[in-house]
């Protein structure tokens, strides 16, 4: 019996042409973090982030050389591209007129009404959605002042904007309402979920750099994704971009909402490992990296107990006291060298893709 409830039917939009909402699969996002007028280095990250399946990409927008920079990064990648604009309606408009798919933007903030009335003419002309992107940092004064920095004040903030652009006849709209902590962001949306049938884009604000990051995120989005919210997704890491693309996947693969590409299990260790495991799962995470094969690999630290302990896994290894094994669903198919781990292991995958292919499996590594 799966814990996660039936996902909430959202009204569909589209980002450049990623599908947002109703039944489409709940996508992943990151953002960059280089110098978006930067074009070759900001290319060069988000087709990495590419190659590890990102499908949404957001750059800051700070002045008008960023803005220009849109036009020449979207000729070099192939996944949608969203304009992050703070204060300055010009610069909305600006990286709109270059080929941003969309934007992400906190009209309370644009200032005089007209001004984000010209952003929203530009979006409709442009065929660009907008997302209202609320803050616990960047709410309005007299929001703050009667409610506090709360859950409740977020989904206020978010409520506000929504009508402020519904009333200027714009509907294509999704909605964020990140708090840096798990249970303000969870409240948060679970009130606005509540509120409305537009789409929502989750994730824990300013979580924090790897593990607690990884911790809140988990937490935050995964309570909010088990309880059927969420139409998009970005985990927010002090770290390379890609670090929060995998936490992404490994978010939707552990309640069984998405998988992509090859699943990776690997003991903690204990006194019984004699093999340096730790290196050995990072060198396989890292070569796996862009894989798309739908594979399960076991990485085991102990002779003995790794066949028993891992035997749903397709492939696996493991090692000790100078021997290495290698086992398929369970049973022992090969004893060689301990050095030769981590090349056995690598090899066997490849067979396994080839294998794969030859057979005519459909080796589009995802499930949704």
């Amino acid at each position: 019996m799966s814990i996660v409830k039936d996902r909430k039917k959202t009204r569909q939009i589209n980002i450049g042409s990623v599908k947002v909402g109703g039944n489409a699969p709940i996508a992943v996002q990151s953002m960059t973090n280089t110098y978006t007028q930067a074009v070759d280095t900001t290319v060069a990250q988000i087709k990495r982030l590419e190659g590890a399946g990102c499908e949404i990409i957001r750059v800051a927008i700070p002045d008008m050389d960023a803005a220009s920079a849109v036009k020449k990064i979207k000729k070099q990648i192939n996944i949608p591209l969203i304009a992050d604009i703070h204060f300055d309606y010009k610069l909305a408009i600006a990286a709109m007129e270059n080929g941003a798919d969309a934007l992400r933007i906190n009209p309370g903030n644009i200032g005089k009404k007209v001004r984000m009335k010209r952003v929203v003419q530009c979006a409709k002309d442009y065929g660009v959605s907008i997302r209202v992107g609320v803050n616990s940092g960047s709410l309005e004064k007299d929001i703050e002042e009667s409610l506090g920095n709360t859950a409740i004040a977020l989904a206020k903030s978010a409520q506000r904007n929504i009508e402020l652009l519904r009333d200027m006849d714009f509907h294509d709209i999704k909605v964020s309402v990140k708090a840096s902590d798990v249970s303000r962001t969870v409240e948060a949306y679970r009130l606005v979920s509540l509120q409305t049938d537009l789409p929502l884009h989750v994730g824990v604000t300013e979580a924090g750099g790897l593990y607690a990051g990884i911790s809140k995120s988990a937490l935050g989005i995964g309570m909010l994704l088990a309880d059927g919210i969420g139409d998009t997704i970005r985990v927010s890491l002090t770290r390379d971009p890609i670090e929060e693309v995998r936490t992404a996947y490994e978010i939707l693969r552990a309640l069984d909402i998405r998988k992509r590409g090859a699943e990776i299990i690997s003991c903690p260790t204990c006194g019984r490992c004699r093999i340096d495991l730790f290196d050995i799962a990072e060198k396989v995470e890292k070569a796996l990296l862009e894989s798309k094969i739908p594979v399960k690999i076991a990485i085991m630290g102990c002779v003995v107990n790794g066949p028993g302990e891992a035997k749903e896994a397709d492939i696996g290894i493991a090692g000790g006291d100078g021997a290495g094994i290698l086992f398929k669903k369970g049973k022992v198919v090969k004893k060689f060298s301990e050095k030769k781990l981590l090349n056995v292991l690598l090899e066997e995958i490849k067979k396994f893709e080839n294998e794969l292919n030859e057979s005519g499996g459909k080796l589009n590594g995802e499930e949704d």
